[in-house]
């Protein structure tokens, strides 16, 4: 039997049972809701949302045949690949998002790793470097990693790793096969050990049952410490996709979902990611009061749609919400510190790749 006044306490545990996460899931909406607005009020403010931008710098032709995405080799859709983006190109977008409100920047390419010791990811790490300078923080998302190249990511000032689960391990053969669910998990791992915070999460309304997506929270709560960001996505079906037909999911299963991870991972921040567009204002509404408190702005995530920044900025001023700031002690050591690591970090990744 679940204790209600234990769980809105916001104490952090690693061992809860799929029994007690079904438990919570299952709590009517009401509770349910009302139990995880209190746990995230007691690290979060309750009227911020962090504005994050995510920015595909390498599109198309990945080797994995994840079976919801439109940049897969394996695919035949709209999405035409496209070479890394230069530098140059990526500090522009950077310096716009920020313009924009947003505090986080995170960079995605389509790759099944990012090929080591290449001029291609050096140019990433160069790119890093830049962006974080403009105070922002930065997130990179590249496939799979080993612990060298995540310590040149962390050297270079990435502040955390995206790499989701996407579902639980029992359904994932049924959405991946070029990768194991280890491979990931092998990849959360590196990631950890190089001092970076992991941003990982999952996909719903892939065809899972309920039971996938009790098991997939279960997962993220037992990976110690929990992901600093959790992000939430609902499926954005492509044709050309072995996905484009799937059902659409009843919405109150993706609150749920973002209810019960704010309860069990209660100082993950957790994020309201893909799927937005398919949403309505009062669905976005109902997730911002089930705890999500990030979301990615702009009118694109990586190559599918998303509502724009004048959209979000709308909405928020009729939820009385507002963009989570990069802080001035952010500032200070995105200027200060982070510049002096960044200069340590150019002559050590230089010297390796030449």
């Amino acid at each position: 039997m679940l204790n209600l006044d234990q769980l809105a306490s916001g104490t952090v545990r690693y061992d809860y049972t799929r029994a007690e996460i079904e438990a919570i899931y299952n709590l009517p909406i009401t509770r349910l809701i009302f139990l995880a607005q209190s746990v995230h009020q007691k690290y979060f403010a309750a009227d911020e949302i962090q504005m994050s931008t995510l920015l595909s710098i390498k599109t198309g032709g990945c080797k994995e045949n994840c079976a919801y995405c439109p940049q897969s080799a394996h695919y035949k859709t709209a999405v035409n690949a496209q070479g890394l983006m230069s530098v140059a190109d990526i500090v522009e977008a950077a310096k716009a998002a920020k313009a924009n409100g947003s505090s986080r920047f995170c960079m995605g390419a389509a790759w099944r790793s990012p090929p080591k010791k290449s001029k291609q990811f050096e140019q990433v790490l160069e790119a890093v470097m830049q962006v974080r300078e403009l105070g922002l923080e930065v997130c990179t998302t590249l496939g799979m990693i080993d612990d060298e190249q995540a310590h040149e990511l962390a050297a270079a000032g990435v502040h955390a790793y995206n790499h989701n689960l996407d579902t639980s391990s029992e359904y994932y053969t049924d959405i991946i096969t070029t990768r194991t669910y280890q491979d990931r998990l092998d990849t959360l791992k590196a990631v950890r050990k190089a001092g970076m915070s992991v941003c990982c999460g999952g996909i719903v309304g892939m065809g899972e049952k309920k039971e996938d997506r009790i098991g997939l929270l279960a997962q993220l709560n037992a990976l110690a410490p929990h992901p600093e960001s959790v992000p939430i996505n609902l499926l954005v079906k492509v044709e050309g996709t072995p996905l484009q037909d799937e059902k659409e999911l009843d919405i109150f299963e993706m609150v749920r979902t973002i209810a019960t991870a704010c309860i069990i991972m209660p100082q993950s921040r957790v994020r309201l990611s893909a799927g937005r567009t398919q949403m309505s204002d009062e669905a976005q509404a109902l997730c911002f009061l089930a705890g999500a408190s990030s979301i990615f702005t702009g009118d694109k995530l990586l190559t599918t749609p998303n509502p724009g920044e004048d959209k979000d900025m709308l909405l928020f001023a009729r939820l009385g919400l507002k963009p989570l700031a990069v802080t001035d002690s952010e500032r200070r050591e995105a200027e200060g510190t982070l510049s002096f690591q960044t200069q340590k970090s150019r002559s050590q990744f230089h010297e390796v790749l030449h």
